[in-house]
């Protein structure tokens, strides 16, 4: 087992409650599924890093079929204790999870490659786990010129870049530099919507790109 995949078997969940963050993420994601206009047999969805199972269960309520992996050990004792109707199983980009579970027409990953070691590798994952034209949904912390001002002249880099946490983020996305992994993939069509605050203070960004 690669050392980082180790650590982040321990990364930890209270419960299977959702997180501050979704508030202000999962309004564009629900936006850009509604977008792709999926018959309902065909609203299929892998989860790459699904957590504690509580954004899987929302969009099962929207009448997603979701299935997920996460390599926290917690975060799935937790999902499976709070929601065992959903197909969420250990596991991460570093598996076969292709010959595991087949291909899909939509691949989500929130808040998931800031804490991966290699990015590449993961970025291949998940435009193997997409089927032909399929798309994929990313969600990452914002980083950007004003936005790191900002953080610089308030004193808020330590807290902003976090490194006394443990399993926490050890890489740090620009649109440019997400944008660049999305495109050595493979990835199209490669936009970017920014959420929380206004756009130059944003807290995150998600990506959505499609699969050829």
């Amino acid at each position: 087992m690669p050392r980082n995949l180790a650590h982040s078997a321990g990364y930890r969940y209270a419960d299977a409650q959702a997180g501050h963050h979704h508030a202000y993420l999962l309004p564009t994601v629900f936006k850009a599924l509604d977008a792709l206009a999926l018959p309902a047999g065909e609203q299929r969805l892998f989860e790459l890093g699904c957590g504690n199972g509580s954004v899987a269960q929302v969009l099962s309520q929207r009448g997603w079929e979701v299935t997920g992996v996460d390599p926290s050990v917690e975060g799935i004792a937790q999902a499976k204790a709070a929601f065992p109707e959903l197909k969420l199983d250990n596991g991460s980009a570093y598996d076969d999870l292709v010959g595991r579970y087949g291909r899909f027409p939509v691949v989500l990953s929130l808040e998931v490659v800031e804490h991966v070691y290699a990015p590449r590798d993961y970025a291949k994952k998940v435009f193997d786990l997409l089927g032909r034209g399929g798309v994929v949904i990313i969600s990452t912390p914002y980083h950007g010129y004003w936005k790191n001002l900002a953080l610089a002249l308030t004193g808020k880099m330590d807290a902003h870049f976090t490194a006394l946490w443990d399993h926490g983020h050890i890489k740090f996305w620009s649109m440019r530099t997400l944008g660049e992994l999305l495109r050595e993939a493979g990835f199209v069509d490669i936009r970017f919507v920014r959420v929380g605050r206004v756009p130059a203070l944003a807290k995150s960004m998600v990506a959505i790109a499609q699969k050829p």
